[in-house]
C-alpha cells in the first residue's frame, strides 16, 4: 500500500508540475494559441505609426523618405498618404506630437515640390489636396484649407473633351485619361461641397464620377479599369488595380452622403465585392509590389472603411466586409509584421527584413489604423 501511495504521489507532482508549464492545451503559455489572443488595435496602430516616423520621417528636410534603409529621395504623392496616416494618429490620439509633424511636413513637402504645391501629375495633387483638407478638418488651420484649394485650383484645370471628358493624368498626355486621376478627384470635389457648400463642387463631383463610371467601370462586375487612351480610344482593361477600385467606391459613398441616393452605396459595393473576389490570394489583398504598387491597397482599404460604416448599408455585408477586413488585419500583425521595428512588406503574409519602403510601410499603416478605428467605433472586437 505504501507503495501505491508514493506512485500516486509521484503522478501527482508530474501534474502539477505539467500545470504550471502550460502543457494543458488553452493554456496561456501555449504558441499554438497566440493567434487567438485578442489584438488590442489601438496598441498595435501606435506602434505601427510611430514606426513610420522613427524610421522614415526626415526630420532636416521635413518630408518621409523612399526607405527606411537610407534612400532619401523625396517623392510626392506617398508623402500625401504618409500626411493621411500621420491625421489619422492625431485623430485617433490627439497626441500633440503627430500634429507637429504635421506642420512641419507643409513646410518641407512644399518646398521640395518647388516652393509649390503645382505639380504635373493631376493625380499627386489629387492626394496632397485630400490630406490637406483632412489636415485642416483635423486642426482648423486654414493654411491646410487655403492649400487644398488652390490644389483644387489647378486640378479642374485637367479636365478636357477628350475621350468625353474625364481628368488627365499628366500634363502634356492629355489624352490620357486615368482612374487614378479622376476618383481622388471625384472624392476632393464631394468633400470640398461638403465642407465649404459651393455648389459647383457638387457639380464636378457629380461630373467626374459620372464620366470615370460611364467610362472606365465595368457596371456588370465592379472592376475599374486604368486608363483611356483618347487617339484610339483603347481601354487599358489589364490594369486593374485595388486603389483604383478603393477611389471608385470612395467617390461612391462620398456622393450617397450628399445626395442618400442608395444607388452610389450599390456601386460602392460591387466595387468592393469585385476586389475581395478577384484582387486577393486566399482572402488577403494581394501584394502589388513595391514602389508605387506598394500604396495601392492601403488606398484601398482607406475608402473601404469608409464604405463599412455607411449607416444604410446592409448589415450582412457590412459584417462579410468586417470580417474580412479583421482577417487582413490580423494576418498582417500576426504573419507580416517584423515586430522588431514594426515594419510591412509588401506581402501581408511575409515578414520583411529591417528595410522597406515608404510606400509599403504605408499601406500596412492605413490597414492597422483601420483596424484601430473600427475597434475604436466598436464595429470589432
Amino acid at each position: 500500500m505504501k507503495k501505491n501511495y508514493q506512485y500516486l504521489l509521484m503522478l501527482f507532482i508530474l501534474f502539477a508540475w505539467g500545470c504550471e508549464k502550460g502543457d494543458i492545451p488553452g493554456d496561456g503559455d501555449k504558441d499554438d494559441d497566440d493567434d487567438k489572443v485578442e489584438i488590442n488595435w489601438n496598441d498595435a496602430a501606435n506602434s505601427s505609426s510611430d514606426a513610420l516616423i522613427s524610421s522614415f520621417w526626415n526630420s532636416s528636410g521635413q518630408y518621409f523618405n523612399t526607405n527606411n534603409g537610407g534612400n532619401t529621395t523625396f517623392q510626392y504623392w506617398p508623402n500625401a498618404h504618409a500626411l493621411d496616416v500621420v491625421i489619422d494618429a492625431y485623430v485617433r490620439t490627439n497626441n500633440q506630437s503627430y500634429k507637429t509633424i504635421i506642420e512641419q511636413w507643409f513646410t518641407g513637402v512644399k518646398a521640395r515640390n518647388g516652393n509649390t504645391w503645382n505639380n504635373d501629375f493631376y493625380d499627386d495633387m489629387e492626394w496632397n489636396a485630400l490630406a490637406l483638407l483632412r489636415a485642416f478638418k483635423a486642426t482648423n488651420d486654414p493654411k491646410y484649407k487655403d492649400a487644398a484649394l488652390e490644389l483644387w485650383g489647378y486640378i479642374k484645370e485637367g479636365w478636357n473633351d477628350n475621350a468625353g471628358g474625364g481628368i488627365t493624368w499628366k500634363k502634356g498626355m492629355e489624352w490620357s485619361k486615368n482612374a487614378c486621376s479622376n476618383g481622388p478627384a471625384a472624392i476632393l470635389a464631394a468633400r470640398l461641397y461638403q465642407e465649404f457648400g459651393n455648389p459647383e463642387d457638387k457639380e464636378w463631383a457629380l461630373r467626374i464620377y459620372d464620366w470615370l463610371k460611364s467610362t472606365l467601370v465595368n457596371t456588370n462586375s465592379g472592376a475599374v479599369w486604368d486608363s483611356i487612351d483618347s487617339r484610339e480610344g483603347k481601354i487599358n482593361k489589364d490594369w486593374i488595380f485595388t486603389y483604383n477600385q478603393g477611389t471608385y467606391l470612395g467617390a461612391a459613398v462620398e456622393l450617397h452622403k450628399i445626395l442618400n441616393e442608395k444607388s452610389y452605396l450599390n456601386d460602392a459595393a460591387l466595387a468592393a465585392d469585385y476586389t475581395m473576389s478577384s484582387l486577393v490570394n486566399n482572402s488577403i489583398l494581394k501584394s502589388e509590389g513595391d514602389g508605387d504598387g506598394g500604396l495601392f491597397k492601403g488606398i484601398f482599404v482607406r475608402y473601404f472603411t469608409q464604405l463599412i460604416i455607411q449607416e444604410r448599408l446592409d448589415e450582412p455585408v457590412r459584417r462579410r466586409y468586417l470580417q474580412f477586413i479583421k482577417l487582413n488585419a490580423e494576418t498582417l500583425w500576426n504573419e507580416g509584421t517584423n515586430k522588431q521595428n514594426f515594419l510591412f512588406s509588401p506581402n501581408w503574409r511575409v515578414k520583411p527584413g529591417n528595410t522597406t519602403g515608404l510606400t509599403e510601410q504605408l499601406s500596412g499603416c492605413m490597414l492597422i489604423e483601420s483596424a484601430a478605428y473600427l475597434q475604436k467605433e466598436n464595429y470589432i472586437d
